[in-house]
Formats: structure tokens, sequence, C-alpha cells
């Protein structure tokens, strides 16, 4: 029987074909934007050899960036519910593409703080995770997990570009390579975003078959349903919960202090210990690889629960880290690449599971704004670390207390997050 154009199911059939289209292009939006951004470790070396800052000061300008899409966060949502999000996303695109364009003709300082650390910002904070979760997860009534595994994973893509924007260093100079790089982004994606990026229409949030929301849903969840699960969540509400802070701090530490410690100063610490630059970048674009394949995996803690996966991951990553403590020279390359992969996993692992247990114990109408003020508690992190670790390289002419921040900052995240106990609060559902 042929089912009417106009009919609901029509509508959410025609809608469940268009939402992988529009989680693709959320994919590719992060993996390229990041990927400027993220680029900043390959730039970071070439920028201060030429010339001659410290690298505190030049790791600056990183720290800013990202404290202003931190102080943006918040806000931007609100941007993607009053305006078409095709606009929104291609506007941001714009502004990050340009913005990162003119870094090639920076000279001093001051230029730099400005392009990269607050236009880019402006750019990153409109195409970032807040946004694209805001307009991404409306097409999903299930696997909304599997949603954000897939937007982390673009963001680790990003890394992965290391090796090509040192290509382009290397071939035509860093100056032409910025260029390159932000007009190439905005030619490619604002298309694409227009074309394909659109907010949800009502049909496609209640598929047939799908029993989340009605009487019988309710019926059949009831037995699963906590006190913790009930109550209606404010931030007002959510903020009082020593669960809240707890889930805040450990953001700020894994991902504002331990992720950006990585994603910074990798590529320096490994060029410091002897390998070439494309040597380094190659380490680092391995490890971006193997950071993607941790966000995917992440997705069993859907199955597993939250804790179970993500203290291993925790685990993981700390052992892995302790082999920068012993690397001193680039004559045992194994040991740069045992780290690339083992830590890449376990760190890719981490962030996917950390929202979505946001998500698990702070749900309902005030979830962006409870959010937001989560990426605003790891872009707090993210704005101190980059320059902290590279100031206290520039005093010490070591990164051995940047790597007992990285590892400490670590080891609390996963005693936060085991504190916080959130399977005992809100069960995830076994299948």
């Amino acid at each position: 029987m042929k089912i009417p154009s106009d009919s609901p199911i029509h509508s959410w059939r025609e809608g469940n074909k268009r939402r992988w289209s529009v989680l693709g292009v959320a994919f590719l939006v992060m993996a390229f934007g990041f990927a400027l951004r993220n680029s900043f470790s390959v730039f970071y070396p070439a920028i201060v050899e030429d010339f001659g800052w410290t690298r505190g000061n030049t790791a600056a300008m990183f720290s800013l960036s990202i404290l202003v899409y931190g102080l943006l966060s918040p806000a931007v949502g609100s941007l993607v519910d009053r305006f078409k999000p095709q606009l929104v996303v291609a506007l941001g695109i714009l502004i990050l593409g340009a913005g990162f364009a003119l870094c090639g003709l920076g000279t001093r300082e001051w230029h730099f703080y400005l392009l990269f650390g607050v236009v880019v910002a402006v750019g990153i904070s409109m195409i970032g995770i807040t946004p694209l979760g805001a307009i991404v997860t409306p097409w999903f009534t299930r696997n909304r997990g599997l949603v954000f595994a897939v937007l982390a994973a673009g963001f680790g893509m990003s890394l992965v570009a290391a090796s090509g924007a040192q290509h382009l260093i290397s071939t035509y100079g860093w100056q032409s390579a910025y260029v390159i790089g932000g007009l190439s982004f905005v030619v490619v994606m604002v298309p694409l975003v227009l074309v394909f990026m659109r907010r949800a229409p009502l049909a496609v949030t209640t598929p047939t078959g799908d029993l989340s929301g009605t009487a019988a849903g309710t019926a059949h969840n009831e037995a699963n349903v906590t006190p913790w699960r009930r109550e209606p969540w404010t931030f007002r509400r959510a903020a009082k919960t020593p669960q809240f802070w707890m889930l805040w701090v450990a953001g700020f530490c894994q991902i504002g202090i331990a992720e950006k410690i990585a994603i910074a100063h990798q590529v320096y610490f490994f060029r410091d210990a002897g390998y070439s630059p494309m040597a380094a970048a190659t380490v680092y674009s391995v490890f971006g690889i193997v950071f993607v394949t941790g966000n995917l995996a992440s997705s069993v803690s859907d199955r597993l629960g939250r804790e179970r996966v993500y203290l291993p991951a925790c685990a993981l990553t700390v052992a892995s880290a302790g082999l920068l403590f012993i690397i001193q020279d680039a004559t045992q390359p194994w040991m740069a690449y045992t780290f690339a992969v083992s830590f890449g996993f376990g760190l890719g692992v981490l962030p996917p599971v950390l929202f979505a247990t946001v998500a698990d114990l702070f749900h309902g109408k005030s979830y962006g704004a409870i959010q937001g003020m989560m990426v605003l508690g790891i872009s707090t992190g993210g704005a101190i670390s980059p320059w902290l670790s590279g100031y206290l390289y520039d005093i010490t002419g070591s990164y051995t207390p940047m790597l007992v921040i990285l590892v400490g900052a670590l080891l609390l995240c996963g005693l936060l997050l085991y504190a916080a106990r959130p399977s005992h609060l809100n069960p995830v559902h076994h299948h």
C-alpha cells in the first residue's frame, strides 16, 4: 500500500533518510573546523622559530582561543534555536576560515591573539559541540550516545590533519599554509552546510514503533526509573548537587587540562626529543587516528555502564603517559608510537562517556544550559593548560612539570567520576 506523501509515517521515513546526511555533514564540520584550530600544535614551533617568541607567550594564543570558545558556548545554543541552523553554522565557517587565513599575515603577537585567539574562537563556537549537538540530536530518537560518539570522532579526526598541515608548512611556508587552510575550509564546507543541514521536523521525533514518550513506553520503563531520573532538572537545581560539580571538575581536568596539553604540546615534545618535524607530526596523527577509534568505542558504555568504561580508559591514559617520562631521544620510535596508540585510544574514550554521563544525570529542558556550563568549565581548564605548560618549560627547560600535571589531572578525573557514581543514580539500559 502506498503511503500518502503528507502522512506522518512518510515524513518520518524521509526524515530517517535525511538524518544521516545531517549527522554526516556535522561530522565533517567538526573534523575540518577543529583541524584548523588543533593544527596550532604544528604551527606553534614554526612561529616560535620564525619570530623568536617564548613558548609561554605563543601558547597563550591557543589558551585564549579555548577561553573565548568556552565563554561563548552557553549563548551559541540559543542562536540555533532562534535562527535557521544552516545559516548559523555557515556564518561560523566563514568567520573561522577568514580568521585562520588572516593569521598568515600576522607579524606581532597581538595579531595572533586577535585573529587566532578571538576571531577563530568565535567561528569555532558557532560550529562546536553545543550548536551541532542541538541540531543533530533531535533527528535521533534513539542512539543519541552514538551521536555524541560520532561528533567526538569528528573532533578526533581533526587531530589527524597534523601531517597535512606540516606538509603545507614544509612546502609553502607557514604563512601560505594558513591562507590555504582557511580558504579551503570555507569553499568546501559552506555549500555542504547550506544544502544538507536542517532542523528536524516534529514528525521525525515520533517514529512508528518507538514507545518513548508514550503511555506504553512509560509503563514499560517504569521499573527502571529512579527518583533521580524523575527529578525535573534545572540548571539551578543541578548546581546544588555534588554530582554536578564533580563532573564539572572532571571535565576541567580531563578535556581542559589533559587533552589540551596533549594537543598543544605533543609535537613540540617529540621534536625536543630529536624527532624531525614530519616524524613528530606523524606520531601526532597516529594519536589522532586512534583517538577517533576510542571515540567510537565509547558507545559500549550504553551497555556496560559509564564507570565500567570510563575508569579503565582513565587507567590506560595514566599508564601511557608514564612512557613520556622515559622517552629521552628518537632512538626507540616504538615507544613514541606505543604512546600514541594507547594514550590516543584511552583519551578518545573519555569525552563521549563524560558527556553521556551529564545527559544521564541532568536530562530535561535545561540540559543545553547545563552542558554549556560544562563546556565553560572544560574551556577554563583549556585556557590555562597550554599557556602554563609553555611557561613552565620556559622557566625550567623541561616538560617534566607538564607531565606531572597531565598525570595528576587524569587521576583526579577518574576519582571524581567514580565518586559521582552515575550508574547508581540513573542506570543505563542494558539491551
